[in-house]
């Protein structure tokens, strides 16, 4: 029945991805070149995973705490948006590099997990914890779009309250949208990412209906989302640019010569901060996003281009990587969150001196 189970759609052959056979297949010389480039991602995933997870966790958080219980410089709103994706990248970071990737990667010491039969229901919690992770960004993002180009709305949508409500809607949705998953998959972990982690029936494998539903869902999140960030961000720019031709002209007009703007500074220090997070959500997502639809539409019987099995673990390397990266931009752009996160860090220190 399983060894049924483990046939794939799409034509893809199942490949073992642990470390040992990544070693034991490098040794072949007459081997094509993308597959060696994939077993060199075994390999390196061996030991990119692990550290990233020592290191995301406890810098996710420590950024949760700094931005929502310390003064680092921002906005009440802006720091439930920032607080609420870093709570998401945390999840993200132990329900699909923790307890997935890791032990695919790891697969004959986490042989145990195949008779452990919840992986519906960990693919069901790991989906919507991702889907948390890409909207908030996508809500952050408005939220900054109406600040700058909405001033009659700003004094509505942009509060602590609003940005709560928003929040919790996304969750409350994110969740409801990812429940079908837990019909699609089976409770048995196939350790395996080709392209799902839990073994399924022959039935769903073979079900348009559920293809169809799958590919939604990556179109959802994150090909929708991408759409939009892009288009508030053009927006935002835009707006930007004209407001500054004319704040120049008017300060010149009034002053005499261009002065220090501290509001334009200020709000030159947001707009960083917000295209910063949208490039860095949009460049390491993109390679995940782009094999994820072409593997549907392969299916699909669309079989013009062909990808690579390789991109694909580039790409999880990569979106796990955006799970971490967010806390070293707050660092960058915003001196009061450094600091905030430099006395945080040192306070265990300063109490075992003292």
């Amino acid at each position: 029945m399983y060894q049924n189970l483990r046939v794939l759609n799409w034509n893809v052959p199942t490949i073992d991805r642990s470390l040992s056979s990544g070693l034991s297949r490098l040794r072949f010389d007459r081997i094509p070149v993308t597959i060696r480039i994939y077993n060199v991602l075994l390999i390196i995933q061996a030991g990119y995973y692990p550290v990233l997870a020592i290191v995301g966790v406890p810098v996710n958080v420590v950024t949760t705490y700094v931005l929502l219980y310390k003064d680092c410089g921002l906005s009440s709103c802006v720091r439930r948006y920032l607080g609420a994706m870093a709570v998401a990248d945390l999840l993200v970071i132990i329900l699909d590099l923790i307890l997935r990737h890791v032990p695919i990667v790891y697969g004959e010491q986490f042989y145990f997990l195949r008779s452990i039969p919840v992986c519906n229901v960990h693919a069901v919690l790991l989906y919507a914890a991702t889907d948390c992770s890409i909207w908030f960004t996508v809500t952050f993002t408005f939220d900054r779009f109406v600040v700058i180009c909405c001033q009659k709305l700003k004094s509505k949508y942009c509060s602590e309250k609003t940005a709560a409500v928003v929040l919790g809607t996304v969750t409350v949705l994110s969740c409801l949208k990812n429940i079908f998953w837990y019909f699609m998959l089976t409770a048995r972990y196939w350790l395996g990412n080709a392209p799902w982690f839990c073994e399924i029936t022959i039935d769903v494998r073979d079900s348009r209906v559920w293809v169809t539903i799958e590919f939604v869902h990556h179109i959802l999140t994150p090909a929708l989302p991408f759409l939009l960030i892009l288009l508030l961000n053009v927006f935002t720019v835009r707006h930007i640019l004209v407001t500054s031709r004319a704040r120049r002209r008017l300060r010149t007009h009034t002053n005499g010569d261009v002065q220090c703007d501290t509001e334009m500074r200020n709000r030159k220090k947001s707009i960083i901060l917000l295209f910063v997070i949208s490039a860095n959500f949009i460049l390491l997502w993109s390679t995940l996003m782009v094999y994820s639809i072409w593997i549907r539409m392969w299916y699909f019987e669309f079989q013009s281009v062909h990808t690579d099995r390789f991109v694909q673990e580039l790409g999880f390397m990569l979106q796990l990587l955006s799970c971490c990266t967010n806390t070293a931009i707050y660092a960058v752009t915003q001196t009061k969150f450094r600091q905030q996160l430099k006395n945080v860090m040192k306070y265990p220190f300063t109490q075992i001196h003292q």
